[in-house]
C-alpha cells in the first residue's frame, strides 16, 4: 500500500499550493544535504537498461523532470537522487524578477491538475549560473560513467519588450550555456505577456539562430538546442515549427507546455474559475500532448529528438510516449501528487518492459 497519497491529503491538500511546494522541495534538499540521498540512490538509481542516447548525450533514464519544479538550480543533485534521468532547470530569464503576485499556483485535485501563473519568478541568469556550474561538477564527480543530465530552460524577462526579446534571451544563453548539457528556448508559457507571439516562425527563426550561436560560442562546444511549444498551437503552426526546426538543424522540440484551455475538466466550474488565468498542467493535458507528439513525429520523420511532456503520470504513460516517437519524456505535475518516489517507481516499471530485456 502506498503511503504518500494519504500523506498528501492530510499534510498538503489543504495548504496553499506554492507553500506546499516550497516545503516539499526544502525537505528533498534536506535529505540530500545530510547525506541520506546517497543511501537512497542505491534504491532509486535507474537500471542500466534504461540508458538512452539523445542529441549526443547519454541519459541514465528516458524519464526526467520538466522545467518549473526547480526554477533556480537549488536542488539538482537532490532531485537526481530520486531517480530522474535529467532535470530541466528554469525557466530562467536575463533579469531577476519576482514573478506574478501570489496566490499564483492552484491545484485541481479531482483532475490531478495544476493551474499556475507564476510568471518566471527567478534570480536571473547571472545569479543562477554559478549554482548550475557547481551542480554539474558535483554530478560529474559522483557519476564518472553515465551521470544525470542538466537541461536549462530560458525565457523572456517580463520588463523587456518583444522587440528586444532576442537580446534578452542572449543574456541568459551566454551566462548559462557553459553549465548546460542542453538548452531550451521557452516561447510557450502563457504567463508572460506576449511571449507566445514568439512561436510565430518569422519571430522564432532569428531568436533560435542567435541563441544557438551565442550558446556555442560562450561554452566553446555545441550545446544541444531545443524549443518548447504550447499545446494550443494549431496543427498548421505545429507543422511550421517542425519545418523550421529541421531547417535550422535544431536538436529537438519539447512538446508541450501548459494550456490555457479549460475543457473536459471534472472539477466544479466555480473551483476552476477561482483559479483564474494561467497555464493548466497535469492529466487533462494527456491527450493533446500525445496528439502534438504524433504530429511532430510525422512532420519531422525522426530527424530530430522529440521530448514529450504533459499529462505523464505512470510508466505506461512514459512507454506510450516512447512508442509514439518521443526519445525522452518529462513529468512534473504528477510529482506533486505521487510524491518523492514517483520517478524511481516509473523507472522500475519501465525496466520490466519487454523492449528493455
Amino acid at each position: 500500500m502506498r503511503v504518500y497519497p494519504t500523506f498528501f491529503r492530510l499534510a498538503f491538500s489543504w495548504m496553499d499550493a506554492e507553500r506546499a511546494h516550497k516545503i516539499g522541495f526544502r525537505a528533498i534538499r534536506l535529505v540530500h544535504s545530510c547525506g541520506a540521498g546517497r543511501v537512497l540512490q542505491r534504491f532509486t538509481a535507474p537500471a542500466a537498461s534504461l540508458q538512452t542516447r539523445a542529441f549526443g548525450l547519454t541519459f541514465p533514464s528516458p524519464f526526467g523532470l520538466a522545467a518549473g519544479f526547480d526554477k533556480e538550480g537549488h536542488g539538482i543533485e537532490a532531485l537526481t537522487e530520486l531517480g530522474f534521468g535529467h532535470v530541466e532547470v528554469g525557466t530562467i530569464t536575463g533579469q531577476a524578477q519576482p514573478g506574478n503576485p501570489a496566490p499564483r499556483l492552484f491545484r485541481l485535485v479531482q483532475d490531478r491538475a495544476v493551474v499556475n501563473r507564476m510568471g518566471f519568478n527567478n534570480d536571473g541568469a547571472a545569479a543562477v549560473a554559478p549554482r548550475l556550474k557547481s551542480a554539474r561538477a558535483a554530478l560529474q564527480r559522483r557519476h564518472p560513467g553515465v551521470r544525470p543530465v542538466i537541461g536549462i530552460n530560458i525565457g523572456k524577462s517580463k520588463v523587456v519588450e518583444l522587440d528586444d526579446a532576442v537580446a534578452d534571451y542572449l543574456i541568459s544563453a551566454r551566462s548559462l550555456a557553459p553549465a548546460a548539457d542542453y538548452l531550451v528556448v521557452n516561447v510557450s508559457s502563457p504567463n508572460t505577456p506576449g511571449l507566445r507571439l514568439l512561436q510565430d516562425v518569422d519571430s522564432l527563426r532569428p531568436l533560435l539562430t542567435a541563441v544557438g550561436e551565442a550558446a556555442d560560442k560562450a561554452s566553446g562546444r555545441h550545446i544541444p538546442l531545443l524549443v518548447k511549444i504550447a499545446p494550443d498551437l494549431s496543427d498548421d503552426d505545429i507543422d511550421d515549427v517542425a519545418r523550421l526546426a529541421l531547417d535550422l538543424k535544431l536538436d529537438g522540440i519539447i512538446a508541450t507546455n501548459t494550456t490555457i484551455a479549460r475543457t473536459g475538466l471534472s472539477s466544479a466550474p466555480d473551483k476552476v474559475a477561482a483559479c483564474g488565468a494561467g497555464g493548466l498542467s497535469g492529466a487533462p493535458l494527456k491527450q493533446r500532448s500525445l496528439e502534438v507528439l504524433a504530429r511532430l513525429k510525422a512532420a519531422t520523420g525522426g530527424k530530430l529528438t522529440l521530448v514529450s511532456v504533459g499529462g505523464v503520470e505512470t510508466a505506461q504513460d512514459v512507454q506510450q510516449r516512447l512508442d509514439a516517437g518521443a526519445t525522452l519524456v518529462q513529468g512534473y505535475t504528477a510529482f506533486l501528487y505521487e510524491g518523492p518516489f514517483w520517478a524511481a517507481r516509473i523507472n522500475r516499471q519501465l525496466a520490466k518492459h519487454p523492449s528493455r530485456r
